[in-house]
């Protein structure tokens, strides 16, 4: 692959003109070449810089308005052309084509003008067709061109052109390059919003530069979260799953599949875990999957009805039969038995997926007010080695094993949240409330309407303790081993809680909010 370059001829045709003298100026000093179009080439004549017209280039005037100035096989060869490949240079020879070593190239302004509320033939105008094409061009040819595609870059180009004389790198020229097709997908975007912007049944995909992909491939749904919202999942499920039987899964649905699936990655033990709106209901994890199962639904047999299913291990017949006796919309496993598969599939509407091993992306992003939000997701899992014993006394081998287990349960359900554990068994969670005394409280209540011994069991917080209350509230329920994040300008207060009543409780450092 090629390496250094030097810069000996330039094409610039821009929109804007702002900060481009310096450029200019400096490329003149350098003794690069430079051709131009329209008021560009008017721009640079002004300086009294030498330029060069592109219908000099060409033999072509601009025509149809300028709706054709540049694209021409003189200007497209230049910039496409392989340096290393002899081929290539004979044809240019042949056909009397210079090399441009520059383009300096930004957009019409689509997006402004549709803001200003121009009539549509206005914003049809400012769809540009030879600045993307310029740009993808010299992008593409990133080995041996190099492409400024927006005015923003002018300071990074004239730095270069300063330090390195003229010349440039390969990873100068690549960087320039991905940040050019970065301008040219964001662009395509933006018309393509304009022309999909009346309904969702018009040309499905979606673009986002959070994935670094267009997802051409959209499922329209039976409807949203409610049945007067419309839906549309952009996305390939047949990549992820296998569907075995079942209805095509709805909206909300999918919200639990997903919450589901981020969950039962966490564990590798034989776990089943039970979702409702997004959170579990039932967890464990035992030696055997029937165990596992009937752990998890005894967790809170009342939320599992209709709720969605995982388990990381084979469904074999035994504990399909068990779990035939629930009503409920999805089963996820990695696979099921012939036999268990025959007893699942009785109940025409119910769901029921392989899950594939595929990667998922590791960030996640929101439509929030008039724009996205996007951040990495939580990956970050803490093991017995990450907890570190704040109080005199440290957790048991058992605590320690509970401790793990709820944290990882913890980190996928919605804040403000604590979760109580034994045994590696969700005893009770407190999902999604306002203060973390009503969190525990809940989880607490919970626990005692399905029968649970707290004695000997684990809590778990999302976040720090601003007050000792909760861990008071906690050993007087007999919960006597905590794990949260710590951070919290009044931590001490809880640690003499627990030094005082012989709780034991580890710090991770790591805050694990789910909003």
């Amino acid at each position: 692959m090629s390496g250094n370059k030097r810069i000996k001829s330039a094409l610039i045709s821009v929109f804007y003109k702002d900060n481009l003298e310096p450029i200019v100026k400096k490329l003149n000093e350098l003794g690069v070449k430079i051709y131009s179009t329209g008021g560009t080439q008017e721009f640079i004549e002004k300086l009294n810089v030498p330029v060069v017209p592109v219908e000099e280039l060409t033999s072509y005037p601009s025509i149809l308005g300028g709706r054709v100035k540049t694209l021409h096989p003189k200007i497209f060869g230049g910039i496409l052309s392989r340096r290393e490949l002899q081929s290539d240079l004979d044809q240019l020879e042949q056909y009397e084509i210079p090399e441009i070593d520059l383009v300096i190239v930004d957009l019409y302004p689509f997006e402004q003008t549709v803001a200003s509320g121009a009539k549509e033939q206005d914003i049809i105008e400012k769809i540009d067709i030879g600045g993307i094409s310029l740009i993808r061009a010299a992008a593409k040819n990133f080995k041996d061109v190099v492409i400024v595609s927006s005015r923003e870059q002018y300071p990074a180009l004239l730095e270069l052109l300063n330090v390195k004389n003229g010349s440039t790198e390969i990873s100068d020229r690549r960087s320039l390059a991905a940040k050019a097709f970065d301008i040219s997908s964001h662009y395509d975007s933006a018309i393509f919003s304009y022309f999909n912007s009346e309904a969702m049944d018009g040309p499905a995909s979606l673009n986002t530069g959070v994935f670094k992909q267009s997802i051409r491939k959209a499922n329209k749904l039976r409807y949203g979260e409610n049945p007067h919202q419309q839906g549309v999942f952009f996305g390939d499920l047949d990549a992820l799953f296998t569907k075995l039987g079942g209805k095509e899964l709805s909206y909300n649905n999918l919200l639990d599949v997903d919450a589901a699936v981020s969950l039962i990655a966490e564990f590798s033990d034989t776990t089943f875990a039970i979702l409702k709106h997004n959170n579990a209901c039932g967890l464990a994890s035992r030696e055997k999957l029937l165990d596992a199962w009937n752990t998890a639904l005894a967790c809170d047999p009342v939320s599992a009805f209709g709720g969605i299913l995982i388990t990381n291990k084979k469904v074999d017949a035994e504990t399909a039969a068990e779990i035939n006796k629930l009503f409920f919309e999805v089963i996820i496993a990695p696979g099921y038995d012939d036999q268990a598969l025959e007893i699942l599939k009785q109940k025409a509407n119910r769901i029921v997926l392989v899950q594939n091993k595929v990667s998922l992306p590791k960030h996640s992003f929101r439509s929030l007010l008039n724009g996205v939000i996007a951040q990495d997701k939580d990956l970050k899992t803490e093991s017995p080695a990450d907890m570190k014993t704040v109080t005199k006394i440290g957790p048991t081998r058992q605590e320690l094993t509970d401790l793990e287990f709820a944290n990882k349960l913890v980190k996928h359900t919605k804040s403000n949240t604590i979760v109580l554990a034994k045994n590696k068994t969700l005893i009770a969670s407190g999902t999604g409330q306002t203060s973390r005394v009503d969190a525990l409280q809940q989880a607490i209540h919970k626990a005692k309407t399905f029968g649970f011994d707290l004695k000997g069991g684990v809590m778990a917080s999302d976040a720090f303790f601003p007050f000792p209350d909760c861990v008071q509230i906690a050993d007087e329920a007999g919960i006597h081993a905590v794990v949260q994040p710590g951070g919290s300008i009044k931590d001490k207060d809880s640690i003499a809680y627990c030094d005082a009543h012989n709780m034991a409780m580890v710090f991770t450092g790591t805050r694990h909010f789910k909003h």
